[in-house]
């Protein structure tokens, strides 16, 4: 079946996979003309198709830190006579920070604290502060979603080991509930301020080392979460890493009249975080997808159809035919072919 051909140069734009690959098309014969298999028009260069595995794969700056930091407020007034140091770990149990020289607390959970607990209170923040006072070792009462008299008495006990009077009610702004451990990245205020509900006290952090990389949108498919990437630190070090969050964002443009920016914010944590290291610039070697055991030409050996599609010059000897191929993945330079009359070996026309 003879093919139609387009004519001079042809810039086309390829999309395989999700890879876009920019491929120049010369010397093609005239539009009008057959593609058949024919004498005298060899190429200047032939390259041979072979089989391999073609993985897309691209590095990209990114930084090892901490992750995103967060602000933590207080709810309290009074002059703070205590802060802890930048970069200290805070755990459950331990103050976050002192006000008259009274700590607050901080305590695992996910719901923030609303209202001051004390005996007959029902409600999930109940149960979540049971759950915390019965882990630092206060017992005596049952864990669920009710403040008994018997929640009460743990509570005392907890205040009298801190210093604090022996209410058991739990005030507003005593107890502060995060997820987890933070860490203080930066401290806000400093002893013998005063404070005020609502003032700022220090941005946290979580407590784990992460590599955090940003994305154009056109390289998103890079950033799939749970996809395995290699993390190259400063001293040339390879470490393995796992992403474990994608969050798109818009950054508006300092230009009134400019475009406003999609990027792609990857965040990426190690089973074992690099020792000694707090910040640091690091490379991210990321891998897209990957084929294996297939067919593959240079990207320059493709051949623009008038008709649609894509084909190669297929070389025997001295004669020559164009065969339609199927394109899959693009990759370092190569690009995943298959069709009849396409073999591992075969050669196929290249330009100069």
């Amino acid at each position: 079946m003879s093919r139609k051909w387009t004519t001079a140069a042809v810039a086309g734009a390829l999309v395989a996979g999700g890879v876009t690959a920019y491929v120049l098309i010369v010397g093609l014969p005239k539009a009008e003309e057959p593609a058949q298999a024919g004498t005298g028009n060899l190429p200047a260069a032939t390259a041979d198709v072979t089989r391999t595995t073609l993985v897309d794969k691209e590095s990209h700056d990114g930084s090892l830190g901490y992750g995103d930091t967060g602000a933590l407020t207080t709810r309290l007034s009074g002059t703070v006579t205590w802060m802890p140091a930048t970069g200290a770990t805070i755990k459950r149990g331990k103050p976050l920070y002192k006000v008259d020289s009274d700590p607050v607390i901080l305590m695992y959970g996910t719901l923030p604290a609303y209202r001051a607990l004390s005996s007959g209170d029902k409600g999930t923040d109940v149960k979540q502060l049971e759950k915390n006072l019965w882990a630092l070792g206060y017992r005596g009462f049952t864990v669920d979603s009710t403040y008994t008299s018997a929640t009460a008495d743990a509570v005392e006990e907890w205040q009298d080991d801190l210093g604090l009077d022996e209410t058991g009610t739990v005030d507003l702004g005593r107890v502060v509930f995060q997820p987890g451990a933070i860490r203080v990245d930066s401290r806000t205020v400093e002893t013998g301020a005063a404070a005020q509900p609502g003032a700022e006290m220090m941005q946290t952090s979580g407590i784990g080392r992460v590599a955090t990389v940003q994305l154009d949108v056109d390289d998103q498919r890079l950033a799939k979460k749970g996809a395995k990437v290699d993390v190259t630190l400063p001293d040339g070090t390879d470490v393995k890493a796992r992403i474990s969050d994608v969050e798109t964002t818009v950054e508006q443009s300092d230009d009134p009249n400019g475009e406003d920016e999609t990027k792609i914010n990857v965040t990426i944590t190690f089973a074992k975080a690099p020792a000694g290291l707090d910040e640091a610039a690091v490379t991210v070697l990321f891998v897209a997808s990957q084929r294996d055991n297939v067919l593959t030409v240079p990207v320059n050996a493709l051949l623009a159809l008038s008709e649609g599609g894509y084909g190669l010059q297929v070389v025997d000897g001295t004669t020559t035919k164009i065969v339609a191929v199927e394109t899959g993945l693009f990759a370092d330079g190569r690009v995943e072919v298959s069709g009849g009359g396409i073999a591992e070996g075969t050669k196929v026309g290249v330009p100069a």
